[in-house]
């Protein structure tokens, strides 16, 4: 029987190389921070748990990077991210469930939950507000082609991977909100219980010493 498998998506962290639509709005450094605090918290929650296998699946290809608390890691290889999740998936004929690591509201309980839901579906998915999925989870009964002809990084991807599964039986978690933006990032940042780690933003900007001295120069003028 195989052991259930955790996969967390992660590109190397590097600045200028993630959160690249978060950057326009808070700049390329603090969305590196947003980035490498997201991840290591990911990380941890999952690594924490001991009740399934946790795998870094890496990108790009060779990338030599801090990752975080030295997790085994594997690469997600080349091609969209579609042709990458079905790689990576196809790796772990078990239970394997998948996580990216922008998605600050994720918990231990949602990846149980996940797992949970695979003893009876055939998959999983964990829909995000703006029309894709935070979790996708995997049983050894999935089509051939789970992530065929998905239309990425649009308000179509959850509805065009679950079309690639009709007929079967799927579960939904938690809707959740992940962080593309610096207007993702405020409407977190201003909910009812905020989550902590949350870079403070000032008028679309980092309130960091930086931000803080161009704010101090417009008051001069």
């Amino acid at each position: 029987m195989h052991r259930d498998t955790l996969l967390i998506f992660a590109r190397a962290p590097r600045l200028g190389a993630v959160k690249r639509r978060l950057a326009r709005g808070i700049g390329a450094m603090a969305a590196l921070r947003f980035y490498r605090a997201q991840l290591a918290a990911v990380a941890q929650t999952a690594a924490r748990e001991g009740r399934w296998d946790v795998r870094l699946a890496t990108t790009p290809p060779g990338a030599r990077a801090p990752w975080p608390l030295r997790l085994p890691g594997i690469p997600q290889g080349h091609g969209d991210l579609g042709a990458r999740l079905d790689r990576t998936t196809r790796a772990h004929p078990g239970r394997v469930v998948v996580i990216g690591s922008d998605i600050p509201g994720i918990t231990a309980a949602d990846i149980r939950a996940a797992f949970r839901a695979l003893g009876r579906a055939d998959a999983v998915f964990g829909p995000a507000e703006d029309g894709g999925y935070w979790l996708v989870g995997l049983s050894a009964r999935r089509p051939a082609r789970p992530f065929a002809k998905v239309r990425w990084s649009t308000e179509h991807a959850l509805a065009d991977t679950l079309a690639n599964f009709v007929g079967r039986r799927i579960a939904l978690l938690r809707t959740l909100r992940d962080v593309d933006t610096a207007e993702d990032l405020a409407a977190l940042a201003a909910a009812p219980r905020p989550l902590a780690g949350l870079p403070r933003l000032q008028a679309g900007r980092p309130t960091g010493k930086k931000g803080r001295g161009k704010a101090k120069r417009r008051r001069g003028r």
